[in-house]
């Protein structure tokens, strides 16, 4: 059996869409694209596919992550390929690599985050987050399904700063754009949850809802302080492992008749 971890986007309008629907879209493309998938055991067999901390609902990501099961090896690139093309527009396949390695979940300590805050003058935002920083704790309180939870939010984040918008985005009106490295922990802190600490420390309080997007997920690098590819040690085991059959449909071509 083969396992291939895939990353995807969640882009434009369809951040909109919950985890159940990117679900049920991504095994349509499973079926759309005649992957032979490896299935579970019992009365109700289901494709083996499993998902590593997705995105909340309403927010854009350029890095989810998931890992199939295949029963028959496949070239992951060459996977990768029908699979986007089976998907909608915005759900999008951009990276496949052979698994090599166990515990992709574990790799998935942080996340960078993009906090697009319209209505709000730069100046603003970066007095809030000096203030936010500032702060031992910043508590804050969310409903959960057992209730309203009260945690600190300044724990988890490694940092948070207000930068400047990209040159070739027009901006009309005030906008600060907020970037942002969370870890992830127990119970797990949101940018949204964020945006209620610089409420809480700092009274900012965007007049629209903000467009959030996770822009990487993978291990925090302590040392260098960034978020690490979580996919790149299995690429790097790969360079190092002989060739699977996975690729024996398509590397294999018909020899021709002996001169």
């Amino acid at each position: 059996m083969q396992r291939i971890r895939l990353r995807y986007t969640k882009r434009g309008r369809l951040r909109f869409t919950s985890h159940r629907d990117f679900q049920r879209a991504f095994e349509r493309a499973l079926r759309r694209a005649e992957v032979p998938m490896a299935y579970s055991a019992g009365f109700t067999p289901h494709p083996r596919v499993s998902y590593a901390n997705a995105a909340p609902t309403g927010t854009g990501s350029e890095a989810e992550y998931l890992e199939i099961a295949l029963a028959e090896p496949r070239d992951p690139e060459k996977l990768r390929e029908l699979l986007d093309e089976s998907m909608p527009a915005g759900l999008d396949i951009i990276d496949a690599v052979e698994a090599r390695t166990s515990g992709l979940a574990d790799r998935l300590t942080a996340s960078v985050w993009e906090l697009r805050l319209d209505g709000v003058e730069p100046a603003e935002a970066e007095r809030a987050v000096t203030a936010f920083l500032a702060a031992e704790t910043v508590e804050v309180q969310r409903r959960t399904k057992n209730g309203m939870r009260t945690f600190d939010t300044r724990g988890a984040v490694v940092s948070l700063e207000a930068v400047p918008a990209p040159a070739d985005r027009t901006l009309d009106n005030a906008c600060a754009i907020l970037r942002l490295v969370v870890r992830h922990l127990t119970p797990a802190v949101r940018p949204d949850d964020v945006l209620s600490g610089l409420r809480a420390v700092a009274d900012l309080a965007p007049p629209v809802p903000s467009a959030v997007t996770r822009l990487a997920q993978g291990l925090f690098d302590e040392e260098s302080g960034t978020v690490t590819d979580p996919l790149a040690p299995d690429r790097e085991a790969d360079t190092a492992a002989p060739p699977t059959a996975a690729v024996a449909a398509d590397a294999k071509a018909p020899e021709g008749p002996a001169a």
